[in-house]
C-alpha cells in the first residue's frame, strides 16, 4: 500500500530539514510533523513559506561548511597523536569525556577536531572557560592556528563584550555567559556542540551547566557534548552521562628544579617581610641568574598580584616586562 503523495512531500521536507541549521530544525520541525500527521495537502502560501525557509536553512549550512578552514595540528602536542581516536569517538557518540593532563593541548585542539569531525556548520561549537582571560587568549590562539580572523570564524563572548558573529564556527565563552544564554534560548539552538572545559573546577556555574546539558539531551539528541579537564573523576562523569566513552591523554613533562628559599634572608633589621616582598626578592635573584626565559609568580588574589607588579616594576629589572594575570582580566 503506497502512501499519499502529500505525505511523501512532508517526509522529503523533513529529510531536507536535517541538512539545515539547528535553530531551523527546532523551529520548523514541529510544524512540518503536525502537517504530516494531519495528512494535509502541500498547498497554499504557508507551505511555500515553509519550503523557502528550509531552502534558506540548507543554503546557510552549505556556506558555513565551505567557510571551514583547513585544520592542522601542532605535532608536538600529545592530543595531536590521539587525533584519529578522538575524531572517531566524536562522530559516533553524543557525549565523550576527555581527561587531558596539563600541556596536552586539549583546550586549543579539541574545538578544531570538532570542526574536522563535521561539526560547526549546522550550529556553532561552544567552548566554555571559567575565566575571561582564558576565553580571550584561547580564542585568539585558535584563530591564529586556523589562520582566520578573530571575531569572525572564531569568536569570543565574555561579560560586557561579544567578539563573535553569525559567521563564527567556534565561539569561546565563559561558563557564566553560556548560563546567561540559556535564559533566552533554553534549547541552545545556536550550537550543535558544547565543550565544557576545566570541568574539574566544579564551580556552581559548571555544575549547573552539566546538570542542564544532561537534561537537555532529551530535547536535543543531536547535540554533541564534550567534557574535558586536566584532573577529572572519569568514571563518575561517564556514569552520569549514561556510560559515555572516556579517553585519556598524557601531558608534556619538563624538568623541574625545586629550591627552598629561607625566609630569614629576607628579614630586615626592623619588622617582617611580607610574602609579596619575599616573592619580589626571589624573582630579582632569579632574573639576574637566568638571562633567558619567563618567570611565573603565583599570588593568592588580585590585590596581591597588582602589588607584586608595582613592586617589581619599581626595581627596574633588566630586560623584563611585568604582566598581571588574574581571572577578571578582560584583555589577554
Amino acid at each position: 500500500m503506497t502512501r499519499p503523495a502529500h505525505q511523501d512531500f512532508w517526509q522529503r521536507l523533513l529529510d531536507r530539514l536535517q541538512h539545515g541549521t539547528v535553530r531551523d530544525r527546532l523551529r520548523l520541525r514541529p510544524e512540518i510533523e503536525r502537517r504530516l500527521r494531519a495528512g494535509q495537502p502541500p498547498e497554499g502560501g504557508a507551505v511555500r513559506r515553509l519550503e523557502e525557509a528550509v531552502s534558506r536553512s540548507e543554503e546557510i549550512v552549505r556556506k558555513r561548511r565551505k567557510s571551514i578552514p583547513r585544520v592542522t595540528y601542532p605535532p608536538e602536542l600529545p592530543v595531536s597523536q590521539r587525533r584519529e581516536e578522538i575524531l572517531d569517538l566524536v562522530r559516533r557518540h553524543p557525549v565523550i569525556i576527555l581527561s587531558g593532563e596539563t600541556g596536552s593541548g586539549k583546550t586549543t585542539q579539541l574545538p578544531k577536531m570538532c570542526l574536522e569531525a563535521g561539526l560547526g556548520a549546522a550550529g556553532k561549537i561552544a567552548c566554555t572557560q571559567p575565566r575571561r582571560v582564558a576565553a580571550l587568549s584561547v580564542s585568539r590562539r585558535i584563530a591564529e592556528e586556523l589562520n582566520v580572523t578573530w571575531g569572525q570564524e572564531v569568536g569570543c563572548r565574555i561579560r560586557f563584550t561579544d567578539q563573535s558573529s553569525p559567521r563564527s564556527l567556534i565561539k569561546m565563552l565563559t561558563d557564566g555567559m553560556l548560563l546567561a544564554e540559556i535564559q533566552g534560548d533554553r534549547d541552545l539552538s545556536e550550537y550543535d556542540t558544547v565543550i565544557i572545559d576545566e570541568a574539574h573546577e566544579r564551580s556552581l556555574n559548571i555544575d549547573f551547566l552539566l546538570g542542564y546539558l544532561h537534561r537537555l539531551r532529551a530535547r536535543r539528541p543531536d547535540l554533541k557534548i564534550l567534557i574535558t579537564s586536566a584532573t577529572i573523576d572519569t568514571e563518575k562523569f561517564s556514569a552520569a552521562f549514561d556510560g559515555a566513552p572516556v579517553i585519556e591523554v598524557s601531558g608534556r613533562m619538563f624538568p623541574v628544579e625545586v629550591r627552598h628559599q629561607p625566609l630569614d634572608q629576607f628579614l630586615e633589621e626592623e619588622g617582617e617581610v611580607t610574602h609579596i616582598e619575599a616573592a619580589a626578592a626571589a624573582a630579582e635573584e632569579l632574573v639576574r641568574e637566568y638571562r633567558d626565559g619567563g618567570l611565573l609568580i603565583f599570588m593568592p588574589g588580585e590585590r596581591d598580584i597588582r602589588e607584586t607588579k608595582e613592586l617589581l616594576e619599581g626595581r627596574s629589572l633588566p630586560h623584563c616586562e611585568v604582566l598581571p594575570l588574574f581571572g577578571r582580566l578582560t584583555q589577554g
